[in-house]
């Protein structure tokens, strides 16, 4: 797995793992395969993705094996962040039979809603080559998984935006209209906020682009903004602040996107509308 993907640490990933877990296993656990299958049967399964695509999700399946059955050996036959073909292998577990399928649902939603955020993340970042464009991604992401979501965008090639509201500072229309405007909502963070905070205003005029720059805040995102209008700001913009289009970004569009020479493009879809790559589990 490439070092740059940072993924979870085992205290925060396991935790997540341990709940889909018990989530499944319910009260009485696998009462099929403890019926059907002999305690003392072992068996050797391939982890296979039936549709190509950027993998993401193994290090869930791993700790979702490992948690079953500690004695469960688990061998990777793909990485994080790589390309699969369709029909390969991603990963081997060997072991008892019973451990082996109580974990294996739980394995496959983890590979394959990871796996299809990363796909969709790729397509993104691949569109935009060529250009300084960064995609980033939003907070629409899955109740409880968000960590794990982030780490796939991260298998896709992109970059996180905030992970949630305590870690970075971003001003919405709502908190505008809250606060009066943007200098009244800009005048209480810098009254507020530790010297080491960024701040970052969403705008969704031009004019409104030209007061957040006189105000000196340090990114602004353009919502929902053309690319004529996208292509303006950066003019008005000179540099002066991080600019970060957001707003219905597809595949179709973002190439242009990208060419009005904004700074990041952020994108709820590639964790709130992906597909989840089709992957199976075979004895």
């Amino acid at each position: 797995m490439s070092t740059n993907l940072h993924p979870p640490h085992p205290l925060l990933l396991d935790p997540i793992v341990r709940r889909a877990l018990e989530e499944d296993l319910g009260r009485a656990g696998d009462i099929t395969s403890d019926l059907v299958v002999p305690a003392e049967r072992e068996a050797r399964a391939l982890l296979v993705a039936r549709k190509p695509g950027t993998i993401a999700g193994l290090i869930a399946a791993e700790a979702a094996f490992r948690l079953i059955d500690p004695s469960l050996a688990f061998r990777f036959e793909a990485q994080d962040g790589e390309a699969a073909n369709q029909g390969q292998g991603l990963a081997t577990i060997e072991g008892a039979a019973r451990g082996i399928l109580a974990a294996e649902r739980v394995a496959l939603n983890f590979v394959g809603r990871l796996s299809g955020i990363a796909t969709a993340t790729r397509a993104l970042v691949e569109a935009v080559a060529g250009t300084k464009a960064r995609i980033v991604d939003t907070r629409k992401t899955t109740p409880g998984l968000r960590l794990l979501e982030k780490y796939a965008v991260r298998c896709g090639g992109g970059f996180n935006h905030r992970f949630g509201l305590d870690d970075a500072v971003l001003v919405k229309d709502n908190h505008i209209e809250a606060a009066g405007g943007i200098a009244g909502a800009v005048g209480r963070l810098r009254a507020g906020l530790g010297h080491m905070a960024k701040i970052e205003v969403e705008v969704d005029t031009l004019d409104q682009l030209q007061e957040a720059l006189a105000l000196g805040v340090d990114t602004v995102l353009l919502d929902n903004m053309g690319v004529e209008d996208l292509k303006r700001a950066v003019e008005l913009a000179a540099g002066r602040a991080v600019l970060e289009a957001s707003g219905n970004v597809t595949l179709a569009n973002v190439r242009a996107i990208a060419e009005t020479g904004v700074d990041y493009i952020s994108s709820g879809a590639i964790t709130h509308s992906a597909p989840a790559l089709d992957v199976a589990l075979d004895f």
